[in-house]
C-alpha cells in the first residue's frame, strides 16, 4: 500500500472517531461512516447486524445503500443460519469472495444475491465485556475484499463497536429515565390521593381532588365513584368530567345497581375493562348514559376493605382501547386507599414515607446519571482483566454476595456496576457508599437510617442506603473500614434480611444484593481481630481479584487513547497524535495509583497540549517499571528490550536488508514469532 493510501486511511480512522463522538443515533452514525469510508474501501452496502443472546437471533438494524435491495431493516435470522451469527460465535471476520460459491446461510445468501451483492465481508463488533453484533461491507463485484482492506476494516470495526455500545446504553438509559418519570408521576398521584383522604373535605370536594390527580396520569373523559347504599340495591354515584376547567364540578346521582357494569364488578370482586360492545349489553340507565356520551372504553375497580365491598371507582373514555393494564393497576391501588379512608392516618404515614424514599431515590439516580457511568468503559484486552470479567459474567445472574479485591484505583466500582447491570436487578436502584469517607458516628445512620429525634441533630426521618437499595444492589466500598461495633448489625442484615432504623423498634424487611470492595487484606484483619470472622465469611462468598495496572501493561495504550479522547472532548480540544516515545514511557511506568492515576495524568497532559499532538510530561514518570524489580533483569526482559531497541532504530520495519530482523541476525518469521511470544505489538503508522 502506498504511503498516500496509508495516510488517507489514518485520516479516515480519525474521521471515524469524530463521527463516534458526534452521533448517538445508530442510523445517522452509519450514514456518516458510509460517506467517510467511500473511496477508501469499495462497498455498495454497509450494514449493522445486532446480536440478541437471549433469543439467539441476529437482527438487521441499519442498512446503508443507494441500490434497491431485498434485505430490509428489522429482518431477523437465527445465529446458526446467518453470516453475522458465524462471525459473532467465532469472533473472526468472514470474507465471502463469491456468494455463488457459498453453500452456507442459504436464506441470507439468497437475499444478498437478489439485492445484487456478489461478495461481502462481515467483522465482529465486540467490547471488552460483550458481543454486540457485526458490521458488514457488501459489493456488487466478486473478490472485492483483500487482506489489506480487511486489516483497515478491522480497525474501523474496533472503533465502531465502542460507538454502537455507547449508543445502545444511551438508549437504555433514556428509556429507564422515562420509566422512572412515569413511576414518579404515578406515585405522586398516590400521595395526592392519600393527602386528600387525610384532609377534612366533604365527599364532593374529596372526589374532585382525586379526579384532578388522576387526570395527570390517565387520559380519560369521566371519573366516577359509585358507593353502595344500605340494602345494596342503589348506588350513590359522584361523576366528575375532565372538561370544564381545572376544577370541574362533580355531579351527585342515585342509580340502580341491577343491570349495570358495576353489578358485574361487585359479583367478581375484580377490576374489569369494558369496551363499547360490552356496554351495549347492559340494560341499565348507567350503561345507556355512558353510550349517549360517546363512551368506548371503561374501567371499573371494586372498593374492598376487610373483605367488605363498598362500591367501585370508575374511569371512562371516548377512545377505543384507551386503557392499559398499568392504568388498571394504578386505579386498583387508589381504590384500595379510598376503601380504607377510615384508616387514612396510617395510610398517610406510609405514603409520606414512600414520598421521602422516592424523593431521595430520584435525587440519587439523577446524580448517578450525571456521572455518565457506563460499565462497558472497562477498557482492556489483557488475560488477567478478561479473567476477572469472566468471573463477573458467572456470578452476576445470581444473588450471591461478591467481594471485589484490588488496589486503589483499579476500577472496583465499575466492576460493581457491571455486576448490577448484568443481574436481574438491573431495572432497580444501584446504591453506593464509601465506608471510609463517612465519619464513624454517622455510618450507621447512613446505612440503616434513623427516626426523628433518634439523636441530637436528627430533626427529620432519614431513609438509609439499605432501604434505598431495596430490590436492587448496594455497593459498600472500603468495607474493611466498617467499625467493629457496627459489624454485627451488618451481619444480621446479611443473614436475616432485616434491621431497625436508629431510634425505631419497627423491624424492616429488605431484599438487597450486597457487593463489597476493599484494598485491604481482610484475612489478615480477621487474624488481628480487627474484622469479624463470621462477617468475613459472609462477604467472601465469591471474591473477584482485580489486577493492578502494572500487571496489565498491554492495556495501557488502549486506556491512554480512551482517556485522551474523553478529556480532549471535555475541554474542546482535538488531539490526533500520541508520540511513540511518550506511549513507550507510559507503558513502562509502574502506575502505583493504577487506572485512576493514569486517567488523572492523561487529563493533565491534555490540558498542557496546545496543538494536535499530546504533550506528555514524561519527566514526572519516576520510579521503576514495576515494584520489586532489581538492577539485574531476567533474560526474557533483556531480550524484549533488545528487540524493542532494534525496532525503534529501524522505525519498526521488520523485514528487508535494513530491517530489524537483519540487524538482529535472524529471519523475519523468527523475529515475528519472538515478538508474539514476548507480547510486542507491531506499531501502526
Amino acid at each position: 500500500m502506498s504511503p498516500e493510501s496509508t495516510q488517507q486511511r489514518h485520516r479516515a480512522l480519525l474521521d471515524v472517531s469524530e463521527k463516534i463522538a458526534a452521533h448517538r443515533d445508530l442510523p445517522a452514525l452509519f450514514h456518516a461512516l458510509a460517506k467517510t469510508l467511500h473511496g477508501l474501501v469499495h462497498f455498495d452496502y454497509l450494514n449493522l447486524v445486532l446480536y440478541d443472546p437471549v433469543r439467539q437471533r441476529m437482527r438487521l438494524h441499519v442498512l446503508d445503500t443507494s441500490e434497491p435491495v431485498a434485505l430490509q431493516t428489522g429482518q431477523e435470522f437465527s445465529v446458526e443460519d446467518s453470516p453475522g451469527g458465524w462471525v459473532v460465535m467465532n469472533q473472526s471476520p468472514l470474507v465471502v469472495p463469491d456468494i455463488n460459491k457459498e453453500t452456507r446461510f442459504a436464506e441470507a445468501i439468497e437475499l444478498m444475491r437478489q439485492s445484487g451483492v456478489r461478495s461481502f465481508c462481515a467483522l465482529p463488533l465486540t467490547t471488552a465485556h460483550r458481543r454486540l453484533g457485526t458490521i458488514g461491507f457488501g459489493s456488487t463485484h466478486e473478490y472485492a475484499y483483500t487482506g489489506g482492506e480487511l486489516e483497515f476494516m478491522t480497525q474501523v470495526a474496533a472503533q465502531v463497536a465502542v460507538a454502537v455500545d455507547n449508543a445502545l446504553n444511551y438508549q437504555n438509559a433514556q428509556e429507564y429515565q422515562r420509566q422512572l418519570a412515569r413511576e414518579r408521576d404515578r406515585l405522586q398521584v398516590l400521595l395526592d390521593v392519600t393527602n386528600a383522604l387525610a384532609s377534612n373535605l366533604d365527599r364532593r370536594e374529596l372526589f374532585a381532588t382525586i379526579s384532578s390527580a388522576l387526570r395527570r396520569v390517565i387520559e380519560h373523559d369521566f371519573t366516577s365513584l359509585a358507593l353502595l347504599e344500605p340494602g345494596n340495591k342503589m348506588l350513590r354515584a359522584v361523576v366528575c368530567p375532565t372538561s370544564g376547567g381545572a376544577n370541574p364540578v362533580p355531579e351527585d346521582k342515585r342509580v340502580p345497581v341491577e343491570g349495570s357494569p358495576v353489578e358485574r364488578v361487585l359479583a367478581t370482586r375484580k377490576p374489569l375493562l369494558f369496551d363499547r360492545q360490552e356496554l351495549e349489553r347492559f340494560p341499565s340507565e348507567v350503561a345507556r348514559r355512558m353510550l349517549s356520551q360517546g363512551i368506548h372504553s371503561a374501567i371499573c375497580v371494586p372498593l374492598i376493605n376487610r373483605d367488605r365491598i363498598l362500591g367501585t371507582l370508575n374511569v371512562t373514555s371516548s377512545r377505543e382501547q384507551a386503557f392499559t393494564q398499568e392504568d388498571v393497576d394504578l386505579l386498583a391501588q387508589i381504590a384500595s386507599q379510598i376503601a380504607i379512608a377510615i384508616e387514612n392516618t396510617l395510610a398517610f404515614e406510609q405514603i409520606e414515607e414512600l414520598k421521602d424514599k422516592l424523593a431521595e431515590e430520584k435525587l440519587y439516580l439523577e446524580d448517578e446519571i450525571r456521572t455518565e457511568y457506563n460499565f462497558e468503559e472497562i477498557i482492556g484486552e489483557s488475560s488477567s482483566l478478561k479473567r476477572a470479567l469472566r468471573e463477573v459474567e458467572t456470578v452476576a445472574p445470581t444473588d450471591s454476595t461478591v467481594l471485589i479485591l484490588g488496589e486503589s484505583g483499579t476500577g472496583k466500582e465499575l466492576i460493581a456496576r457491571a455486576l448490577h447491570n448484568l443481574s436481574a436487578r438491573r431495572a432497580r436502584t444501584f446504591v453506593k457508599i464509601n465506608c471510609a469517607a463517612i465519619p464513624t458516628g454517622l455510618l450507621e445512620s447512613e446505612l440503616f437510617g434513623h427516626e426523628r429525634g433518634a439523636f441530637t441533630g436528627a430533626i427529620a426521618q432519614k431513609i438509609g442506603r439499605f432501604e434505598l437499595a431495596n430490590h436492587g444492589t448496594l455497593f459498600l466500598d472500603e468495607v474493611g473500614d466498617i467499625p467493629l461495633d457496627l459489624q454485627p448489625k451488618l451481619l444480621r442484615v446479611l443473614q436475616e434480611r432485616e434491621f431497625e432504623r436508629l431510634g425505631s423498634n419497627r423491624t424492616l424487611q429488605i431484599d438487597v444484593r450486597l457487593v463489597t470492595a476493599t484494598n485491604r487484606d481482610l484475612g489478615r484483619m480477621v487474624a488481628d481481630r480487627q474484622f469479624r470472622e463470621d462477617l468475613y465469611y459472609r462477604l467472601n462468598v465469591f471474591p473477584i481479584h482485580l489486577p493492578p495496572l502494572r500487571d496489565r501493561h498491554e492495556d495501557i495504550p488502549l486506556l491512554v487513547r480512551y482517556f485522551v479522547q474523553k478529556h480532549a472532548q471535555r475541554v474542546s480540544k482535538r488531539i490526533e497524535t500520541i508520540p511513540a516515545t511518550a506511549m513507550e514511557a507510559l507503558s513502562h511506568y509502574s502506575w502505583p495509583g493504577n487506572v485512576r492515576e493514569l486517567e488523572n495524568f492523561i487529563e493533565r497532559a491534555v490540558i498542557l497540549s496546545h496543538d494536535r499532538v499530546l504533550h506528555v510530561p514524561t519527566g514526572e514518570l519516576k520510579g521503576p517499571a514495576a515494584p520489586g524489580i532489581e538492577d539485574v533483569i531476567t533474560l526474557e526482559d533483556a531480550e524484549r528490550e533488545h528487540i524493542l531497541r532494534a525496532l525503534k532504530e529501524t522505525s519498526w520495519v521488520i523485514g528487508g536488508p535494513g530491517g530489524a530482523a537483519a540487524r538482529l541476525g535472524m529471519k523475519r518469521t523468527t523475529l515475528q514469532s519472538r515478538m508474539q511470544k514476548l507480547g510486542i505489538e507491531r506499531r501502526r503508522g
